[in-house]
């Protein structure tokens, strides 16, 4: 089963409660709907989109096994080995060891983690939002290690080498992508 991007949420919701989840799994998707249309997957946008709002599926319960447990919970559900493979790879190196192939794949887990970083950086700005945010003060954040520390910089530097992009570029296509969700405030 493909689930819609609206069926995708209902399934998040079955597993995650708290709002910073359930928001980072719409902001994601809506990331990943934005780089697919972006990268010229524009027919499979709903399908980018429902693999990053279930990225996190087993997060919020399950954050010893993440990136493993999601995985038999959707075979349980019968859903697309596809959407199973593609959540699972963003936790390539951490806890799995299924490496992100697929343009989707690659983007997921670049661009995970660096929308919790522009997140960050967008809230410190008095507009506390990203429609103004410029690369030049995401990239001054991303050098301090202290700031946001749970972001890590290690995987979305990575990222950006699997998708043979400079770290400038990767950041500013996604602040673009965070700039087309209704779910970034």
């Amino acid at each position: 089963m493909t689930p819609t991007p609206e069926e995708a949420f209902e399934i998040l919701k079955q597993y995650n409660e708290g709002d910073f989840h359930l928001k980072h799994g719409r902001i994601v998707g809506d990331c990943m709907r934005w780089f697919a249309q972006d990268l010229g997957y524009g027919e499979e946008a709903d399908f980018w989109q429902a693999v990053g709002i279930l990225h996190d599926l087993d997060f919020e319960r399950y954050p010893d096994q993440h990136c493993l447990k999601s995985q038999e919970i959707m075979r349980e559900m019968g859903l697309d080995e596809r959407i199973i493979r593609a959540t699972a790879s963003h936790g390539y190196g951490i806890t799995v060891d299924i490496q992100p192939q697929h343009d989707m794949e690659k983007v997921l887990f670049a661009a995970d983690e660096l929308t919790g970083l522009i997140g960050a950086v967008a809230v410190m700005r008095p507009s506390k939002s990203v429609e103004d945010l410029e690369v030049k003060s995401v990239k001054k954040k991303f050098k301090d290690k202290r700031f946001a520390a749970g972001c890590d910089r290690d995987v979305i530097q990575r990222g950006a080498e699997m998708l043979g992009w400079d770290l400038d570029f990767l950041i500013d296509k996604t602040i673009q992508a965070m700039r087309s969700s209704d779910a970034v405030d």
